[in-house]
């Protein structure tokens, strides 16, 4: 019994050995010799210079055109070509409007003014830099000077106004407060303003984002009471990037739009504010009881309005054309240059972003810096790599937008794919993404070890999702917007990836004067470990991408993904058929007026709209001929095929994302060019998958429903021609 147990314990370490040499896209010669290289590159990453770039990088505050954000960028090209990379700074100039006077007041029935800036705390001297701060507001709203009855609409998401409706309570001429939370905040002054607001104004609820979560700053990690969130309101599920040069770079002689006709400029002024900012204008509200899904944290009753209550907020700005230095720094490829890997993240912040962006940019400093280290001793990898550190992120992924745009047609013949982070912190690796690169992903993050467990990455990330009710399977998820990648993916066609760690980290500081290396150091990635973690997964994925001899695409897992899509909207058009029914059997029998207290103003509903039978059958039947194609296509060992059909492979394999992408673009935002993955129309970062079929059966379109499905089916069509001429090529 010992000797067959010691026997299949060196069987089980044997199989073990051969399944990790064994890697997507590589031979077993050449994964030898990957994996070699990936366990050199992870020895030479340091804690220590993450450490210190962080608390350099964000020193001072550094939003698009500070002179600390163009230092920044100078001193990273420099690093750049210290480590034996080209680099240079690529400049556009970009419209930034900067909040020359803040207004928001209280009027009637009692008097307050809103104090609109956060106390410096005891133990963070970076929040005690005055003037130097940039103000809290929301840029890219309008000007404006509005005084209006206020109304309280939760998150000012579609169904708070849904709601609204029911309790027969209008927006029409007044001005709307919302919680932070529930959705992109550009959502809110968008919803607000198409239901005929007059201004809006963004706070953040303790309940959500301060002691509701946790002892607050600067004994804990969360927002206190006098905390702001800066950010965009930009309409950027329309179109991110430079908003007078649509489509186009911003360079310097660009042609633009006037102010007036950029489309993504909100068209009601928003302000965000502290929530201590926020009581006094909530108790002043009167009108209905906030239904109990709607009331926060605060010590008051919520009442939704309208009433007595009036708010006077005047907002404006000072327009200009400021330059973004986006830091682009490459490697050649020994084999092939034409072939690029790209990594990028973001180097501006609202005010210092220790955590936003700098823990995410200094982890790929220090990737590049080891794989830079490693190709002076002759390691040079085989693909291309550029490292870019993007300007203008903040304000509406701006720096990146612009460089894809003015460089699209080569980045879309040259790109095999796009790596994004942003900040990072400490607990479980997420990443989004290309689902054709999950594969990949789920090898890499095989090989690297948790910090805190010492188990892989991909262990402990599967064990926290089987903990909440998740698969025991390591999955992408699909990417909407937020940071960097949009343009790549959503715009270019580019396979793209977006990760970074954390879950351990919470904290309210996000946007605010508080994202300070203090507040980091003490709450984020104290010792620095998941820095490191980030630049060893990061750069395994990059090396991977760099030196495969066949690019690791697996597109099994792109088919369940996207099958797995497409039921998910056949079955939620079910359930909203079957509700429409049971709402309409309801009218008919008068029960919600019986059901209605008689002593509330409640609006009783009105029928609904039947939900027809859609014709899903084009979608049904084109993944059915896409499943036999990829099935086909897995059954190959692309090992054996020569080196002429690898290289024609590898340029097929190259385009395989653009081909998920209609140069029409998705209905009323053409910029938005992927027929997978976008952001939603209402959801801002949230993504939609199979957007321009989802979006129009939850509008209730039902002619745009079928217009779609049609498009989308030409799409995947297109798509599987593009495989069956991949599988041609070794066949």
């Amino acid at each position: 019994m010992k000797y067959t147990c010691t026997f299949l314990l060196l069987f089980f370490v044997f199989a073990l050995g051969n399944a990790q040499n064994s890697i997507l896209g590589f031979s077993e010669k050449s994964a030898n010799e990957q994996q070699a290289l990936e366990k050199a590159f992870e020895e030479k990453l340091k804690a220590t210079n993450i450490d210190n770039w962080i608390q350099k990088m964000s020193a001072e505050p550094h939003w698009v055109g500070t002179k600390f954000g163009e230092e920044n960028a100078k001193w990273m090209r420099d690093q750049f070509k210290s480590w034996g990379y080209d680099a240079k700074i690529e400049t556009y100039h970009v419209l930034f409007p900067y909040p020359t006077e803040r207004v928001l007041e209280l009027t009637e029935p009692t008097q307050y003014k809103a104090k609109l800036t956060a106390v410096p705390v005891e133990g963070d001297p970076y929040t005690a830099q005055g003037d130097a701060l940039l103000p809290s507001y929301n840029a890219f709203s309008t000007d404006g000077d509005v005084e209006g009855e206020l109304v309280f609409v939760n998150y000012g998401i579609p169904k708070d106004y849904e709601e609204l409706e029911k309790l027969g309570i209008s927006v029409k001429g007044k001005i709307v407060i919302a919680k932070y939370q529930g959705s992109w905040r550009g959502i809110k002054p968008k919803l607000a303003a198409e239901n005929g607001a007059i201004g809006c104004i963004i706070y953040s609820d303790p309940q959500d984002d301060g002691y509701g979560r946790g002892d607050v700053y600067p004994k804990g990690a969360f927002k206190n009471k006098t905390g702001v969130q800066r950010g965009s309101v930009m309409d950027m599920p329309t179109y991110p990037g430079d908003v007078l040069t649509p489509g186009y770079g911003a360079t310097k002689d660009a042609k633009r739009l006037t102010k007036e006709e950029a489309p993504t400029i909100t068209k009601i002024p928003v302000l965000p504010i502290s929530y201590e900012d926020a009581q006094p204008l909530l108790e002043a509200l009167e009108g209905p009881i906030a239904p109990e899904s709607w009331r926060g944290g605060l010590p008051i009753t919520y009442h939704i309005g309208p009433g007595k209550a009036k708010v006077h907020l005047k907002l404006k700005f000072d327009w200009q054309l400021v330059p973004a230095h986006n830091v682009i720094a490459t490697m050649k490829g020994t084999e092939f240059p034409d072939q690029w890997v790209v990594r990028g993240n973001h180097h501006d912040a609202w005010v210092h972003g220790a955590n936003d962006p700098v823990s995410g940019m200094v982890a790929l400093m220090e990737e590049a810096r080891a794989v830079g280290e490693m190709a002076k001793k002759g390691q040079k990898p085989k693909r291309t790599l550029v490292y870019c550190a993007w300007d203008a992120e903040e304000p509406g992924l701006i720096g990146s937008t612009e460089w894809v745009e003015d460089h699209k047609k080569e980045l879309q013949e040259k790109v095999v794919a796009y790596i994004n982070t942003d900040g990072n912190g400490r607990g479980f690796l997420g990443v989004g993404g290309s689902h054709s690169l999950q594969s990949m992903v789920s090898e890499v993050a095989g090989a690297v070890t948790d910090p805190q467990t010492k188990v892989s990455v991909k262990e402990r990330r599967i064990a926290r999702d089987m903990v909440n009710g998740g698969n025991d399977t390591f999955e992408l998820y699909a990417l909407g917007s937020g940071s960097d990648y949009t343009p790549f993916i959503q715009h270019a066609g580019i396979a793209s990836l977006n990760l970074g760690f954390g879950g351990e980290n919470e904290g309210g500081e996000y946007h605010t004067i508080y994202d300070t290396y203090p507040h980091y150091k003490r709450f984020k990635d104290p010792e620095f470990a998941y820095g490191v973690a980030l630049a060893n997964t990061a750069g395994r994925i990059t090396l991977r991408l760099a030196n495969a001899d066949i690019i690791p695409l697996d597109f099994s897992a792109w088919y369940k993904t996207v099958s797995g899509y497409l039921e998910e909207i056949m079955e939620e058009t079910a359930k909203m058929r079957t509700s429409v029914e049971k709402h309409n059997k309801l009218i008919d029998r008068n029960a919600f007026e019986l059901a209605l207290d008689p002593r509330e103003n409640i609006k009783a509903p009105e029928r609904k709209e039947p939900v027809p039978y859609l014709d899903f059958s084009p979608l049904q039947n084109v993944l059915s001929e896409l499943k036999s194609t990829i099935d086909a296509y897995s059954s190959i060992d692309l090992h054996k095929v020569s080196k002429a059909e690898k290289e024609k492979l590898n340029a097929l394999l190259m385009d395989a994302e653009h081909k998920l992408t209609s140069e029409d673009g998705l209905p009323r935002r053409p910029w938005f060019k992927h027929q997978i993955y976008a952001p939603g129309f209402y959801t801002g970062y949230g993504v939609k998958t199979l957007p321009g079929v989802r979006e129009a059966i939850e509008q209730k379109n039902w002619s745009e429903a079928k217009e779609q499905i049609s498009v989308l089916s030409g799409t995947l069509s297109n798509f599987n021609e593009h495989l069956k001429a991949i599988i041609g090529t070794v066949k």
